[in-house]
């Protein structure tokens, strides 16, 4: 009887989190299912602050815009680009009425704008970091600004599904390797800081949902392909309690050289 209530209340949860929309970048769906330690420096309040002194600022793969939005002090010339069509619409309905203008884009270079276009380039959590394109519309004397997934985030997670992955996956987005590709695209580091965070997830619904949403982390994910791991971790939640996992964050300022 425990297992007929255990493998009903898997096939209850997968299909609430398969049919649960995944657009923009909000994540209050997981309210009172996952958790997520959020990094020490606040980067929306620190973005603000940059916003505040630029004249003309570009927010590259911006998501739904919430993040933008919800910074605030906007430039007298504000841009975002966004690349998923879902999210652009959603971008554009949020940063419209606020007086920044949304340009669909691929996340890939050229980017659409002039050589030194902006004294300020930000991004929160892009999929790719092109440090050359960057610092082509960066004007002299401009700063990127960002927070950046780290190396090795939410690993405990990917390796339950992928199995073991190599040291060289490992060091992908690691605070030195990238502040090298900056320096190589011609931008001086001012800072580059990592934390380590910790994650629960409560229940396998919201692990469904993280890896729809957050299409990186198992970039093969769909619920048919994994669904005889998704019912051991439902059953290991069930017997052992949250998932726990760490995502790493990053704190990136570069500067072009004036």
């Amino acid at each position: 009887m425990i297992g007929c209530m255990s493998t009903r209340l898997f096939e209850d949860l997968v299909a609430e989190a398969s049919a649960a929309p995944v657009d923009g970048w909000d994540f209050s769906w997981l309210d009172g299912r996952a958790t997520e330690q959020r990094p020490s420096w606040g980067y929306q309040r620190l973005l603000g602050d940059r916003l505040g002194a630029a004249s003309a600022a570009l927010d590259v793969q911006t998501g739904g815009g919430e993040v933008l939005a919800g910074a605030g002090n906007f430039p007298a010339a504000m841009v975002a680009t966004e690349s998923w069509p879902p999210n652009v619409a959603r971008a554009t309905e949020l940063l419209h009425p606020l007086g920044a203008v949304v340009v669909a884009a691929r996340d890939e270079p050229p980017l659409p704008f002039a050589d030194a276009a902006f004294d300020l380039v930000t991004s929160r959590h892009p999929a790719t970091v092109w440090w050359a394109e960057l610092a082509r519309v960066l004007r002299p004397g401009g700063t990127y600004f960002a927070q950046h997934v780290g190396p090795e985030t939410v690993f405990e997670l990917v390796e339950f599904f992928l199995g073991p992955l190599s040291e060289d996956i490992r060091r992908k987005r690691h605070p030195d390797v990238e502040s090298a590709e900056a320096v190589a695209a011609g931008l001086d580091v001012v800072d580059a800081r990592l934390e380590r965070l910790r994650m629960e997830f409560f229940d396998v619904g919201a692990v469904i949902y993280f890896l729809r949403k957050v299409i990186w982390t198992v970039p093969d994910f769909t619920v048919d392909r994994y669904r005889d791991r998704l019912r051991e971790l439902h059953e290991r939640i069930q017997r052992e309690g949250p998932f726990i996992a760490h995502s790493t964050r990053v704190l990136v300022e570069a500067r072009k050289p004036a």
